[in-house]
This record gives C-alpha cells, sequence and structure tokens, in this order.
C-alpha cells in the first residue's frame, strides 16, 4: 500500500485533483468528507461542539449550521484550536480505519487540507501539494463559493501560506491551468505513485 498525503490551500483545486485521481484508480479518503460526517447529528462530536461553542450552532433541524461555526473560529485562532481539538482525533480515527480496509497494493489518497499546519506529513509516504496563486484561491473562494472577499481572505490567513506547502511537497500539481492540462497532470502523477508502490524486485516482504 502507498499511502499519499494530498494537501493545498482552500480554493487551490483538491477535491477536482482528488476525482481525477480516483478515476486513475486511487482509493480515496477524504479529511472534509470525514469531519462532517463525525458532527452528524446524534453523534458525540457533534455534542462536544455543542458543549464547547454553545446551542447557537446548530441550525433549526439539529444539525450543524456550518456557517456559523466557521464566522466563530476563522477568525479566532484559540476558538480554531478548540473545535480541531474536537474534531481532529474522531477524523484520524476514522481514517485509520478506511486505510486499513483498503487493499495491500492499492494507492490510498488521503486528502487532509490541513496537513501541514498539523504537521502530518511523517504519516504518508508521498506528499502530493496542489498549489495555485493567492489570487487564484481569493477569485475561486468569492465566485465560485459566494464569499464574502474579507471571510475568504480569513480563511485563507487561517492556513499555512504557500511557500510552507511547497516545501513539504515531493510533488506538486499546478492547478492554475485549465481542467484539460490538469487531467494530463494527474494523470502523469498518478503514474509515477503507480511506480512507487509497486514492490522493488528481489526485496523482502514484510
Amino acid at each position: 500500500m502507498l499511502k499519499v498525503g494530498l494537501t493545498g490551500g482552500i480554493g487551490a483545486g483538491k477535491s477536482e485533483v482528488s476525482r481525477l485521481l480516483v478515476e486513475c484508480g486511487a482509493v480515496l479518503i477524504d479529511a472534509d468528507r470525514i469531519a462532517r460526517e463525525v458532527v452528524a447529528p446524534g453523534t458525540p462530536g457533534l455534542a462536544a461542539v455543542v458543549e464547547a461553542f454553545g446551542p447557537d450552532v446548530l441550525a433549526a433541524d439539529g444539525s450543524l449550521d456550518r456557517p456559523r461555526l466557521g464566522s466563530l473560529v476563522f477568525t479566532d485562532p484559540a476558538r480554531l484550536a478548540v473545535l480541531n481539538a474536537i474534531v481532529h482525533p474522531l477524523v484520524g480515527a476514522r481514517s485509520r480505519e478506511l486505510e486499513s480496509a483498503a487493499a495491500g497494493d492499492a494507492v490510498v489518497v488521503h486528502d487532509v487540507p490541513l496537513l501541514t499546519e498539523n504537521g502530518l506529513a511523517p504519516l504518508y509516504d508521498v506528499i502530493v501539494v496542489v498549489d495555485v496563486a493567492p489570487a487564484t484561491q481569493l477569485d475561486r473562494l468569492v465566485r465560485l463559493r459566494g464569499m464574502t472577499e474579507d471571510d475568504a481572505r480569513a480563511r485563507m490567513a487561517a492556513q499555512t501560506d504557500r511557500e510552507q506547502r511547497l516545501r513539504i511537497a515531493d510533488i506538486v500539481i499546478d492547478n492554475d491551468v485549465p481542467l484539460d492540462r490538469l487531467r494530463v497532470r494527474v494523470q502523469e502523477v498518478w503514474a509515477e505513485l503507480e511506480r512507487r508502490a509497486r514492490p522493488v524486485p528481489g526485496a523482502m516482504a514484510e
């Protein structure tokens, strides 16, 4: 099994790269999706979030009001740290469960937005960083996700800077390109990941 950590700044396009890698044959473990699951209604995770931040973070149907919670934490590092302390251990445990269920020869791609921030690089065999210019991130967040410019800048500022992400990268995917060029680049990266996943001839099995 080859364990790949996929990361990039908010708005960089990790979801599109993940989708293309799955088309190639990757097993995807999406930390954002798991983060939503572990705070679904009725979960201990949601109960812990409500205890920490109050019932105002709940929507009328009892689910987590993510925009409301985001407005509380993304401009307040102390509150963000509290939220991370609740959610990250739950996400890590579920990710390990999913990884253990994958085939022994699989390329398992962990889509982890905060991989750099949380010092998680040593957990993976290969780090792939999806990279775009900050101006591209800002444009996508405002134009495609409907954020205000101030909110988008706050979300970006809450993450590590571009240079730190690139320093931990084994492979960089430039996503300041049209989709057809991105697809070609992802296919190149997939070929490299498959090469790394293949056993070395003559190596002893663990």
